[in-house]
């Protein structure tokens, strides 16, 4: 059986939400909401925040989680968990797995997590993510909405990775051909391997990364596998979104979030 480990990079830096992981909601911080979560729904693996701030640390003493703390001035999340799990492993020898879990997925069903760890066992895959079909047809142009382009076959519901991209693609050239013509938007939701984690942030920027600003592009480029599995609604309250981002976000996760 694998030894997981689920990482939450927290730092307070927020451009539209300031201090947004030590906002109260319902008298708990966002932080307590999502480590509250993941200990319910991921019972099985060991949870440490990777902290960016000495705040987040002081929070996360309050709270009862185990709290790393990491240079703030880290470029990402992947380096912020690489940081930590190099204090928690520092040989390598503890965890054969990774779940990287944003501390502001305030309202992301952890178990989203279980079959991507168990994808990553049973294929062996560098990393494992997750996507949905895009069904709003103004999604499938927008630049924010990133594509994942893998071969699914009718039926399948998780395949290679070929690629990441913000243009809209693929492109279908013969549609009364081609039975599957769907778009699929990645959700960035990730986890590694655990020698796969540390391997991807030693590696530098990449050409095509640093094209379209989207990190996992680097595993692609040097080579490395990420799998992805189509998934429904990842949210556990359906009436509020899955993180939180903007002031209505919040205000939304304020008037419907129960706990």
């Amino acid at each position: 059986m694998s030894r997981v480990i689920t990482l939450m990079p927290v730092r307070l830096a927020s451009t539209r939400l300031p201090g947004k992981p030590l906002l109260k909601i319902n008298g708990k911080t966002c932080l307590e909401h999502v480590f509250n979560h993941v200990k319910q729904y991921l019972p099985d693996t060991d949870i440490a925040i990777a902290a960016g701030d000495q705040e987040i640390v002081d929070e996360c003493n309050k709270i009862g989680a185990k709290a790393i703390l990491t240079d703030p001035a880290l470029p990402s999340g992947t380096d912020r968990i690489a940081a930590a799990l190099k204090v928690l492993d520092p040989d390598g020898t503890k965890y054969d797995i990774v779940v990287d879990f944003q501390g502001d997925n305030i309202n992301v069903n952890p178990q989203v997590n279980l079959p991507l760890i168990e994808m990553v066992e049973r294929t062996g895959c560098d990393i494992a993510t997750c996507a949905v079909v895009i069904q709003n047809e103004a999604d499938k142009t927008n630049p924010a909405v990133v594509k994942v382009i893998m071969g699914l076959k009718e039926g399948e519901t998780e395949a290679k990775c070929l690629y990441f991209t913000r243009a809209t693609a693929p492109f279908t050239r013969n549609p009364e051909k081609c039975k599957n013509q769907d778009l699929y938007q990645h959700i960035g939701i990730y986890v590694f391997r655990a020698d796969a984690l540390q391997k991807m942030v030693s590696l530098p920027v990449g050409v095509l990364e640093e094209r379209e600003a989207l990190e996992q592009l680097r595993a692609l480029e040097n080579g490395m596998e990420i799998r992805a599995k189509l998934v429904g609604d990842i949210r556990i309250n359906k009436n509020v979104p899955a993180d939180i981002n903007t002031p209505e976000d919040y205000e939304t996760a304020c008037k419907y979030m129960e706990d």
